[in-house]
């Protein structure tokens, strides 16, 4: 049932307040994983335990995410966009002071629980308040601009967590996220509007939720997609867990030289966006895709092979995940706007469901490595296997071209926000993929 449009106080919300306010709190999640993943070698020391109880405080992070996105979105939908968020965001500083205070490894895992629960708020309501007042060239501009801190901070934070770490120390990273949570509650607090004017109590209950995602779950197309995805991406963020290790233990970086290495990363994601984007002008978004796995599996070969090399470098560590990570930029416009394509009426719950995946295969491929003793011998494991099973999905569950067809009304680019890379990790890819839908539209009016 629809509700009266809510009244607020808060100053009228503006294209510049949007995207500034939509900016800030997006980057809670990358902040929050790559300002603490230079750290994690240290806290092994500091808290007397194993790289696996380490491990751990990731998987809680990502669980904690995982869930919380599938229940913002239509939570925010029901009571509104302001009250969830500031409860989420409240969630978030509250974790962030039990880990900055935390004594010992359990206290910190309930830290970083909390945290993912949090931090889950800042993609899904920063995209509805976007998608509530703007639509066209408006509402592109300002996503255009927080992704663009997307792929800004996930190149930045590990260098700063370096930084901070070896200048004042862990606890100090835990105060910086609190610092920035109040910043955030603040600004939300006194500076948003409340966008949503249609409140509609029926979209926090949990049947029709629930048959929406059962559809998802059972359509061949979605879930060839949805595991390509979650598989792909999931091994770097599998691997945001795993590197601070190796690089800095094994191979002997500093945290502030393994924050320069993690450029790597991200620079070859970006080179491969800016390719994937050029072509995508010329070819179809799904022809991309055999070529992103390939270079995945190229990508996991190189871990599998690295051990005959002897002890690990940054050549024989980094450059695999160059390679993995340039590939999934060519395989993500097309898998993720397939995946969509299908389900013009139920995007938010397809967009969340996929995000779900992508970030359940980091918390599948952090609870395997919490199960190695050496995280170096994991990565060598895990990544391999995640590439296989990649392809496998590929492979084994390809929709017949008699079942194909593009449907009559394709998903918003606003809607593709969160599936795009939920914690950011390696930036953002929104506008291959709203290319990818153009072409599409472009496909549909000619077939029409």
């Amino acid at each position: 049932m629809s509700h009266p449009p809510v009244q607020t106080d808060a100053p009228a919300m503006t294209e510049t307040r949007t995207a500034v306010i939509g900016t800030l709190i997006v980057t809670l999640g990358p902040l929050s994983l790559a300002l603490y993943t230079p750290a994690l070698p240290m806290l092994v020391e500091a808290f007397q335990t194993t790289p696996a109880a380490l491990k751990l405080t990731l998987s809680v992070y990502f669980f904690g995410f995982a869930f919380s996105q599938l229940a913002c979105g239509p939570l925010s939908d029901a009571y509104g966009r302001r009250p969830v968020a500031l409860a989420f965001f409240v969630t978030y500083v509250l974790g962030s002071v039990v880990a900055a205070l935390s004594g010992s490894i359990e206290w910190l895992l309930v830290g970083r629980a909390l945290q993912g629960i949090g931090a889950a708020a800042g993609i899904a309501i920063s995209r509805a308040i976007v998608r509530d007042q703007f639509t066209g060239q408006r509402s592109a501009r300002i996503l255009n601009l927080i992704g663009l801190m997307l792929a800004v901070v996930p190149a930045v934070a590990p260098t700063l967590g370096g930084v901070i770490l070896g200048t004042v120390g862990w606890h100090a990273i835990f105060v910086v996220m609190t610092l920035y949570g109040l910043a955030v509650l603040t600004v939300f607090a006194l500076g948003t509007a409340e966008t949503n004017q249609t409140l509609d109590r029926s979209a926090a209950r949990p049947g029709p939720v629930i048959r929406n995602y059962r559809t998802l779950l059972t359509d061949r197309r979605f879930m060839r997609a949805g595991l390509v995805l979650g598989t792909t991406l999931g091994g770097l963020y599998t691997m945001a867990a795993l590197l601070p290790f190796v690089m800095i233990e094994r191979v002997g970086l500093s945290p502030t030289v393994f924050g320069f290495a993690m450029l790597l990363q991200t620079g070859s994601y970006t080179l491969g966006a800016t390719l994937a984007g050029r072509l995508l002008r010329r070819v179809d978004a799904m022809r991309l895709i055999p070529y992103g796995l390939a270079c995945v599996a190229v990508g996991g070969l190189g871990f599998a092979l690295a051990p005959l090399t002897g002890e690990p470098t940054v050549a024989s560590v980094m450059g695999p995940t160059a390679v993995w990570a340039f590939g999934i930029a060519l395989v993500m416009p097309g898998a993720t706007s397939d995946a969509l394509a299908g389900f013009p009426r139920m995007a938010g719950a397809a967009s969340a469901l996929i995000g779900f995946m992508q970030i359940g295969g980091g918390l599948a491929g952090t609870a395997v490595a919490a199960l190695f003793a050496d995280p170096y011998t994991a990565t060598t494991a895990i990544m391999p296997g995640l590439a296989s099973l990649s392809l496998l999905s590929y492979a084994l569950l390809r929709v017949p071209a008699s079942r194909r067809g593009h449907p009559a009304k394709p998903p918003r680019p606003e809607d593709l926000e969160v599936a795009v890379d939920p914690v950011a990790l390696v930036g953002a890819g929104g506008e291959e993929i709203e290319e990818a839908l153009h072409q599409r539209r472009t496909s549909g009016r000619k077939g029409g």
